[in-house]
């Protein structure tokens, strides 16, 4: 703005009608003037000079506060996101430390309870006999049913669901089953087994053949379920 304002102000100066005559009017004017517009252009002179020596500063005389800002500026950008970085993987590790902890308390868990699983089924030996007899009798009866022989079937289910045999197995159930799926095979075996019961008393063979394979699978299921894979003969 100021080197604008000084060439605008040497236009106006040349293109004045005194300037063609000053040379011959500077003789002829008064001295007070002469000293005064060479006080002007000095001023003006020293004002080109300030003006351009600032514009042509070389860039080591930049204010040094605006280096140490550019140089804060700088370090921050590179440092903070380390930092960050670090808090975050910090963060991930602690939480994978949690989840170690808690997958090693429930693997413990898990143990515990197949021990104790396995230390109930070691000491229930009777539980284990009538649940053997369950096996037997579904063996004669499946065999009984491919021969049309629904008076020997009928006699080894014993024709009722109060069957002493039928008890004893659900005594043998209630024992040794702990979790909902368990349950819910013993409910299964048991309703098929009186569908069974019920379709050999009325000698019909196709609904008895379904009855027997669903209790035999539900029985397979619970024994699976219960840890009693190999503790019983004929499954």
């Amino acid at each position: 703005m100021a080197t604008s304002f000084l060439s605008t102000a040497n236009t106006f100066h040349s293109s004045s009608p005194s300037s063609s005559s000053s040379s011959s009017s500077s003789s002829s004017s008064p001295p007070l003037l002469r000293s005064r517009f060479s006080c002007l252009n000095c001023r003006n002179n020293a004002r080109r000079s300030v003006i351009c020596k600032g514009n042509n500063d070389p860039p080591s005389k930049i204010p040094s506060l605006t280096k140490r800002s550019l140089s804060i500026c700088f370090i921050s950008s590179f440092i903070f996101p380390l930092v960050g970085q670090g808090f975050s993987d910090a963060n991930a590790a602690i939480l994978e430390a949690d989840d170690d902890e808690e997958l090693l308390e429930k693997v413990k868990k898990d143990r515990k309870k197949r021990l104790e699983r396995q230390g109930v089924i070691s000491s229930a030996n009777k539980e284990k006999g009538y649940l053997q007899e369950v096996v037997f009798k579904l063996s004669k009866v499946g065999q009984a049913i491919d021969n049309n022989d629904f008076s020997t079937a009928s006699s080894v289910l014993g024709g009722s669901n109060d069957a002493d045999w039928v008890r004893n197995a659900n005594l043998a159930f209630n024992k040794l089953s702990t979790s909902p799926e368990e349950k819910s095979e013993v409910d299964a075996f048991n309703s098929s087994l009186a569908s069974l019961i019920s379709s050999v008393t009325q000698n019909d063979v196709q609904s008895s053949k379904t009855a027997f394979v669903a209790s035999a699978s539900a029985l397979e299921k619970w024994t699976a379920l219960a840890g009693l894979v190999g503790q019983l003969k004929g499954l």
